[in-house]
């Protein structure tokens, strides 16, 4: 366990990538949506800006960034793979915590202020972070939780295969996508396909990111075990 802790110190070193930017750049992102909507005369009650995503995008950003710029070095120190990248998520599932804690604060203080006095719903997202405060603390959790380890899964494929690789890996999963679209509508499953999705609450959502977080973390894990520095 010490070594993870280690691993998770060791990342911290850089505290510009993992905390200030990303901090940074949502209140940038907030602060800008607050001064367009000061600006328009009449705004709807219920408006949803998706301002937010800019934190789970650079959540991407920095888990591809922990397996391609610090991995070299981190090895060289001694640490094995299977710690470093256990070390790794370790500290995404504490950043993920303590980020998941601040949009909850900051969506409670939105609805009971209406959106901030202009009807902005900038810490509150339809179908996903729509729900009561625990809900929004789980959800979020781990749909950051996701974007992270999913952007450590590119940044091993990076390591592993270069730009090739990550060109090969994306493409695969728009073969997938395509072929799911194409058995869908092979099968006329399009309408079961969207009573699916209507009926799914904030709570089953959670439970999808949660089984998207397993296969990514499962996916990187196989792949870091085959990584070459």
């Amino acid at each position: 366990m010490n070594t993870l802790v280690n691993v998770a110190r060791y990342h911290l070193v850089d505290r510009l990538q993992y905390v200030v930017l990303p901090v940074g750049v949502t209140f940038f992102a907030f602060g800008v949506n607050l001064a367009i909507f000061s600006l328009i005369p009449e705004t709807p009650e219920e408006n949803y800006s998706g301002g937010l995503f800019t934190l789970f995008v650079f959540m991407f950003v920095c888990g591809a960034l922990s397996m391609t710029k610090s991995l070299p070095f981190g090895l060289a120190l001694g640490v094995s793979r299977r710690s470093y990248y256990l070390g790794t998520i370790l500290l995404v599932a504490g950043l993920s915590a303590l980020y998941a804690v601040g949009i909850t604060v900051f969506q409670v203080i939105e609805d009971g202020t209406g959106g901030w006095g202009l009807g902005l719903n900038y810490f509150r997202v339809p179908w996903l972070l729509n729900g009561p405060w625990y809900l929004t603390l789980l959800t979020s959790f781990v749909f950051l939780l996701l974007m992270f380890v999913y952007g450590m899964w590119y940044g091993l494929i990076y390591r592993r295969a270069a730009v090739v690789g990550v060109v090969l890996f994306g493409a695969a999963q728009v073969l997938v996508l395509l072929g799911a679209v194409l058995v869908l509508s092979w099968t006329d499953s399009w309408p079961k396909l969207g009573e699916f999705f209507s009926t799914l609450t904030v709570g089953g959502m959670t439970g999808v990111l949660a089984l998207l977080v397993c296969l990514a973390g499962a996916g990187g894990f196989a792949t870091m075990r085959r990584v070459t520095v």
